[in-house]
């Protein structure tokens, strides 16, 4: 095995951590100013109409309160290995945040989170983020199908011979998971992995999928106070279905988290545009949810990949 010298990996390191922050912000920075969509003009005519210092504070507060779970969750998970305090799970959760952001379905967090770990350890973590992001999506699905259903229901957008398709595909899929889980490809089958998730102490499942529920109704009710703030008036549950019915079918498409407003903002101008909304002001609360759960996270865990140390074996 080549040896590398001490200053040739502590230079190799400060490349890749200048490469990670300055790719970052370089695509941050495109997507806000390249973007010919965002109509800047009516953003303003209606901020100015509805400016309310108790209202902007309202909307950010979502967003600290949706990563704080965030960071909750895998304080809670990362116990698993070793126990870590607040301040280290949300250095870990945001610098994973800000590796992950050019990486397709932000595949970098896995290495992000696992750098702060001994090298062992890394298996473990990349499970145990696969949890901590795998109850998240299960209940993307969850609350998708329902808001899908109901939005069905008032605007038509599958017949019900394709409802009835999708939910036997489903359980087709699901059937033949149970009926091949003891076969093993490369060392790995579903029936080992049932068991690891069984080796995980009940107690930190439940939190997990309790606080994984607290968060998804912070950053949908985020969404549905933007469009209150931008004067569209539909009921309740009607935006909620649209909400849900968005994070779901965004949630199936793959991409890079840097472009996550844009698979969004796509399937939003679809389902917003039947109830009558602006094409605007959609694209533009879409990208104001990138911004304040997005970009304004990486800004921040910028300074903690600055600031890595590699934990030694």
């Amino acid at each position: 095995m080549i040896s590398i010298p001490d200053k040739a990996k502590h230079f190799l390191v400060l490349v890749i951590k200048l490469f990670i922050v300055g790719g970052a912000f370089y695509f941050i920075y495109q997507q806000l100013v390249s973007n010919e969509k965002l109509e800047w003009d009516k953003f303003l005519l209606i901020f100015n109409k509805n400016q309310s210092v108790f209202g902007i504070l309202f909307i950010l507060y979502f967003s600290v309160v949706n990563r704080f779970l965030e960071i909750l969750k895998w304080q809670n998970l990362a116990q698993v290995v070793r126990k870590i305090s607040l301040f280290e799970a949300t250095k870990q959760v945001l610098a994973a945040l800000t590796a992950g952001l050019f990486t397709p379905n932000g595949i970098g967090e896995y290495a992000g989170k696992a750098f702060y770990f001994e090298k062992k350890e890394t298996k473990k973590i990349v499970f145990l983020n696969l949890i901590c992001n795998g109850i998240q999506m299960v209940l993307t699905i969850l609350f998708g199908i329902f808001g899908l259903l109901y939005f069905n229901v008032l605007h038509p957008v599958m017949t019900t011979k394709n409802i009835g398709l999708l939910f036997l595909g489903v359980l087709i899929l699901i059937v033949i998971l149970f009926s091949v889980k003891r076969i093993t490809i490369k060392g790995y089958s579903i029936e080992k992995l049932l068991h690891k998730i069984n080796e995980i102490p009940k107690s930190i499942h439940r939190k997990n999928i309790v606080l994984g529920i607290c968060r998804y109704l912070v950053f949908s009710h985020q969404y549905y106070f933007l469009f209150v703030a931008f004067d569209v008036d539909l009921p309740y549950l009607t935006l909620m279905a649209a909400i849900t019915s968005v994070y779901f079918l965004a949630s199936s498409l793959p991409t890079f988290q840097f472009l996550d407003f844009a698979v969004k903002g796509s399937v939003s101008l679809f389902f917003f545009g039947l109830l009558g909304v602006n094409e605007w002001i959609v694209i533009f609360i879409s990208t104001l949810m990138w911004f304040l759960n997005v970009v304004i996270p990486v800004v921040i865990g910028s300074y903690f990949v600055l600031n890595f140390k590699t934990v030694k074996a």
